[in-house]
């Protein structure tokens, strides 16, 4: 009895300091809040400080998720699903009750820094901090700023529906022990003001690796830095690496067509599409020449990650001949009217095919996305009347379009493994339009 006795007291002094050590990891670095809310705090802002933030909430994309398809604008509810149950976003709105409105500039800050609430709950990582606690405090202040100056909208918060035990405090203090660490955006001496600006905006405000990173088990990404791309849970986009030269890699692009990308969507290399238009639909488009050229820089300058494989140089699962003629017969029934009999496309209008890498990169689920739903690019002032892609998931099955794609993939030069009818049905199963 008397060794179960110290075990016992082993086992609670073990848990007893680990409880102390996730505590002191969540309450690290956190600003001193205590101070009330000032009425010269509370008060007008200079105008200036006031364009800044709104500016700045453009750059963070801060409407595509506080904003409810149908709702008022910053007044959140709308869901995000992950694999642990879905977040509802919160009301931005200078409301007292339901909004922002009884938050101090520092309750703000500490949101985007240390990511918790002004009643002092964790937030859960789906609200981005990982990356926007490398934002400034003067930053954050400018936001903070402008959010004020938005008409109040009394809309109360929609309670998460997370499963168990992801919906419990303690959890998510673990979860946060394990993987987050309040930071802020250190400047490489070796790079110039401008790359500094760029990895600033990237890592920082523009969280970027919430996309395109490849996330573990429990939903964590490796860190700000990481651009290796990803499947985006649950939406089955999947966000190609931005370090590799067969995804989305821009090392041998020139800076213009970088910073046309990003303010119009769309060159002649191509055009975005999934959640990256919408980005710079509600994003990027709005950013100024200086910032859209240090994102490019620093972009452009990313070290390549893992060596590639050339298509040419895979090994490649061979086609079944009924399969290769059922794909001809349906690219040019469906679709050689716009993308060209041999995948040429139509300058500024519809992409080309072939030689295209968003066709032949290892993930199809991007391509089976846009056969299954369509889509537009985004209208910018550069793009205001874009080409789209009629969907195609009334009218093809999984067989249909598992052929029709290999025959892409695998047709005027493409060198790219085929898709399966299981891949499609998968992606067509779990996918959310």
């Amino acid at each position: 009895m008397k060794k179960l006795g110290i075990t016992l007291l082993g086992g609670v002094v073990v848990l007893a300091g680990l409880a102390a050590l996730v505590w002191h990891l969540n309450v690290r670095d956190e600003p001193d809040v205590s101070a009330p809310m000032t009425a010269a705090s509370a008060g007008a802002p200079a105008a200036a400080t006031v364009a800044r933030g709104e500016y700045l909430a453009r750059a963070g994309d801060c409407m595509a998720c506080h904003t409810a398809r149908g709702g008022a604008a910053f007044a959140g509810g709308l869901g995000l699903p992950t694999p642990f149950g879905t977040v509802y976003t919160s009301n931005l709105t200078p409301d007292n009750e339901t909004g922002i409105g009884s938050w101090s500039s520092a309750y703000f800050w500490r949101a985007l820094h240390n990511g918790r609430a002004k009643d002092g709950r964790l937030l859960y990582p789906a609200f981005p901090y990982t990356n926007y606690t490398q934002v400034t405090r003067e930053d954050s202040d400018a936001i903070y700023a402008w959010l004020r100056t938005l008409a109040p909208v009394h809309q109360a918060n929609r309670p998460h529906a997370l499963r168990w035990p992801y919906s419990t405090q303690a959890a998510l203090a673990v979860w946060r022990a394990l993987f987050f660490k309040p930071g802020a955006y250190v400047s490489d001496p070796t790079r110039t003001a401008e790359w500094n600006r760029g990895a600033y905006l990237v890592q920082g405000l523009g969280h970027c690796s919430a996309c395109h990173a490849t996330r573990n088990a429990l939903g964590a990404t490796s860190s700000s830095l990481d651009l290796a791309g990803g499947l985006i849970p649950l939406q089955n986009w999947y966000a190609p690496s931005l370090e590799s030269p067969l995804e989305a890699g821009v090392a041998d692009w020139d800076i213009p067509h970088i910073v046309e990308l990003f303010k119009t969507g769309a060159t002649r290399h191509g055009w975005v599409t999934g959640p990256m238009a919408e980005a710079v639909l509600r994003g990027t488009q709005y950013l100024s020449q200086e910032d859209l050229v240090a994102m490019a820089q620093y972009l452009k300058n990313l070290p390549a990650g893992h060596a590639d494989v050339l298509p040419a140089a895979r090994a490649h699962t061979p086609i079944n001949p009924a399969v290769a003629l059922l794909g001809a017969r349906l690219y040019k029934d469906n679709c050689a009217q716009c993308h060209g009999d041999a995948g040429q496309g139509v300058p500024h209008a519809y992409p080309t095919l072939a030689g295209n890498r968003a066709v032949t990169m290892d993930s199809p689920a991007n391509l089976v996305q846009m056969v299954l739903y369509g889509g537009f690019p985004p209208a910018t002032g550069g793009n205001p009347r874009p080409f789209g892609m009629p969907p195609y998931v009334l009218v093809l099955s999984d067989a249909d379009i598992a052929a029709v794609l290999t025959h892409i993939r695998t047709s005027w030069g493409n060198q790219a493994e085929q898709v399966t009818e299981v891949e499609v049905n998968r992606l067509r199963s779990n996918a959310t339009p």
